[in-house]
């Protein structure tokens, strides 16, 4: 059973919820952070701080899909372009159907450039690399920050109450996905 105070925090949550959502929805649509701020009747700084949080759950969210999701899909692309190979070279083989004998070479032949695409194409390795690379900064940095740092970290991310004007210590990018 859940107590007043786990409602409330229930509660609350959802609000947050809620708000954020709207956020990510009006700036979707062009409005301006002062404009979504008079709308939704907050502050500039929750406006601000709504949207800082929202690109950090979309860059989280990018990364796991890199490094979870991505290489399993990109080694299921290469095991069917080695399976559609292979069953293409049988039909060329075994057909006695001149046309039949040609699509199945020219579907081999795309599958080939498929794979060498995939194995050699150059933004998916550059983004890999920095990627790897990136992440490697990270732990980095994160292991030489003092307790007090990473504790004001936290903290950032976890308080969620309304500060008057905006947040001057949060950086507002807008093509900074890694």
């Amino acid at each position: 059973m859940t107590t007043e105070v786990e409602q409330h925090k229930e509660k609350e949550k959802d609000r947050i919820d809620w708000r954020r959502s709207k956020v990510q929805e009006l700036s979707s649509q062009g409005h301006s952070q002062r404009e979504i701020a008079q709308m939704l009747q907050v502050s500039n700084g929750t406006v601000n701080k709504d949207l800082f949080i929202l690109r950090q759950q979309a860059k989280d969210n990018i990364k796991r899909y890199i490094d979870e999701r991505l290489p399993e899909e990109y080694e299921k692309c290469l095991v069917g372009l080695t399976a559609i190979t292979k069953e293409a070279w049988k039909t060329a083989d075994t057909t006695e159907d001149r046309r039949e004998k040609i699509h199945a070479l020219s579907l081999a032949k795309e599958c080939y450039s498929m794979k060498l695409d995939l194995l050699t194409n150059a933004t998916v390795v550059d983004d890999a690399i920095r990627f790897v690379s990136d992440i490697s900064q990270e732990k980095i940095r994160s292991s030489s920050l003092g307790s007090s740092d990473e504790e004001n970290v936290e903290e950032l991310h976890k308080s969620d109450y309304e500060e008057p004007g905006e947040i001057s210590h949060i950086p507002i990018t807008t093509n900074d996905v890694f």
